[in-house]
């Protein structure tokens, strides 16, 4: 099941206002330009941040995600419909033949058993066109991201159109490598209603991510650095072989 932030009705609303400008995204754009990316395939598409402008600059673009309430955010985005909205998961995805797929912000430490994220890989493989290129972040193991969260627990406050006032708390709950757990936590502050989320992330290091790209049937191009987060992510770009 999604966590609460992307499947909540109150709180997906509120995802864009916490995660800022996305720059994170211009990469990803480079780099459909870079394969000269005609459909492509939004794994994890959230909100729609990246479908959305992938749409604008005139490709073809699917979304999936599994949360409804996140897709309900994306489509009133996409008011002219350029966007295909998939209300699901990777692994039961129609044979598309896209150019490209993408898993942005981090999606791909949400699959926490080797057996999901197999899974998925496949699913992404037999939507790609033989040749096509899957692309994705994960954060360093060797960076210690979780660190950092558990030291700044300062509340952020966000105005959030349509919304109001809404206070956000994150707390690390559990570190148990390679599992990191969080929670944050949501005060509306028009209302005064509380509202958490509760989420774990896989820390995979590069080699193990190598080789369940080879075991799913892709070969490793490149391995990147995020142009937004030197040092602290890989950003993995591969091709179906098979």
């Amino acid at each position: 099941m999604p966590d609460a932030i992307f499947a909540h009705p109150r709180l997906a609303p509120v995802y864009d206002a916490f995660d800022g400008d996305r720059e994170d995204l211009a990469a990803y754009l480079a780099i459909a330009d870079e394969l000269d990316a005609r459909m492509v395939l939004d794994v994890g598409c959230g909100t729609g941040c990246l479908a959305v402008q992938l749409a604008r600059h005139g490709r073809t673009v699917v979304g999936v995600d599994p949360a409804g309430a996140s897709l309900a955010v994306a489509r009133s985005k996409d008011p002219e419909g350029r966007v295909s909205w998939i209300h699901g998961d990777a692994t039961a995805l129609p044979p598309l033949r896209a150019d490209l797929a993408a898993m942005t912000g981090n999606v791909a430490q949400v699959f926490l058993s080797d057996d999901d994220w197999a899974r998925t890989l496949r699913g992404v493989h037999g939507a790609l066109r033989p040749g096509g290129h899957l692309v994705f972040e994960t954060r360093r193991p060797e960076r210690r991201a979780w660190e950092e969260w558990a030291a700044d627990t300062a509340p952020v406050t966000r105005d959030v159109p349509g919304v109001g006032p809404v206070q956000r708390r994150l707390d690390v709950t559990a570190v148990d490598l390679p599992f990191v757990s969080f929670r944050y936590t949501y005060r509306f502050r028009r209302d005064g209603t509380v509202l958490t989320s509760d989420s774990t992330l896989r820390f995979r290091d590069r080699d193990e991510v190598e080789a369940s790209l080879a075991a799913a049937g892709y070969r490793v191009l490149d391995v990147r650095e995020a142009p937004d987060r030197p040092g602290r992510e890989f950003v993995f770009v591969a091709q179906r072989s098979t």
